[in-house]
């Protein structure tokens, strides 16, 4: 990017306004742009409504669940409203002598989503009690983050994650829910996909993420996940194009969001996403809120999520409290410098 030399096509991983719009050909002139889907307009628009990317599926993200788990220890997911909800329903399981989280935290990646999907409900959702304006206007709150930070050092502390929390990985993550080994994973449905191919008969579902607040409602995450741009300044532009628009075909488009456990990105297209279909479906009226740190944070706040949530995995002292200070130090840092 600083030298300007970018591939022909690349994909943006949830930030193709705020970190690549500069590099990219809008697309809005484009045939498949009148057919983007509606949820995934807002997110990759811009203030003038300029669009920059294909969405090739369409991610809405909550919690992914092994139903057979919650079954087997008596929980009913449509009861989870709230975090302390969500609580309740892990002491069951653990009871029951299962992980009700697991993390495969020594791919470090993973630990951030928990930030990504707890943030929200705290930070975001309720709209009696937000902090999305100081977000905005650069100010952040590190007594509100030690919220988030709070959650995962209870849960710590109460034995609800895996106690390989620190020394697993994905894979590990997949392997657990795919055998009744985990009964929530904090990740979107291409974890179900993941799943099914280590256990093709796993009984997987997926559900809103809880408020923080019972005056608040749970909601889902919406974000880019596969979405490709061509980048404005490429020598081969047109043959660039060519291949954009070949992407957007129904069944090269249909392939791509059924590998990812999505919905397509645009109208009229369908994915072999099985069941995953119904909780769609079903949660299609939930508020959707974009990805926290895509949205709330300046570029470069993800591994500060990560190693701050590691020292708290870790039982460092004063995790929580430094977490609240880091985060806002680096906040201040990185805002500044937008």
């Amino acid at each position: 990017m600083s030298s300007n030399e970018l591939p022909d096509l690349f994909t943006t991983h949830g930030w193709s306004v705020a970190r690549y719009s500069e590099y990219l050909e809008p697309v809005n002139d484009m045939p498949f742009a009148k057919d983007i889907s509606s949820q995934m307009k807002p997110v990759i628009s811009d203030k003038q409504g300029k669009m920059y990317v294909l969405p090739m599926d369409s991610d809405i993200a909550g919690i992914v669940y092994n139903v057979d788990v919650l079954n087997d220890a008596g929980v009913r997911v449509y009861d989870i409203k709230t975090w302390a909800d969500f609580e309740a329903a892990c002491e069951k399981i653990k009871a029951k002598g299962v992980s009700p989280i697991h993390m495969g935290g020594k791919d470090s990646w993973t630990i951030g989503q928990f930030g990504d999907w707890v943030a929200p409900s705290i930070f975001v959702t309720d709209e009696k009690n937000n902090k999305r304006a100081d977000l905005k206007a650069g100010k952040f709150d590190p007594k509100t983050w030690e919220k988030v930070a709070g959650l995962m050092d209870k849960w710590t502390k109460a034995g609800y994650f895996n106690k390989d929390v620190l020394t697993s990985d994905y894979n590990s993550d997949v392997e657990a829910l795919a055998n009744k080994k985990a009964a929530f994973e904090f990740y979107g449905n291409s974890t179900i996909v993941d799943a099914r191919k280590i256990n093709k008969d796993a009984n997987l579902g997926m559900m809103p993420i809880p408020s923080n607040s019972p005056d608040d409602k749970p909601s889902l995450i919406a974000g880019e996940r596969i979405a490709v741009g061509v980048w404005k300044d490429s020598p081969q532009k047109a043959a660039a194009i060519e291949l954009l628009n070949y992407l957007a075909k129904p069944e090269v488009m249909s392939q791509v969001a059924t590998a990812s456990g999505n919905p397509a990105g645009l109208n009229g297209v369908d994915s072999n996403i099985g069941d995953i279909k119904t909780y769609y479906e079903k949660y299609k009226d939930v508020k959707t809120f974009p990805y926290f740190d895509r949205e709330y944070l300046p570029s470069g706040m993800w591994d500060v999520m990560c190693s701050t949530g590691a020292d708290i995995l870790a039982g460092k002292d004063n995790a929580v409290v430094n977490a609240g200070k880091i985060m806002q130090q680096n906040f201040n840092d990185k805002f500044s410098q937008k």
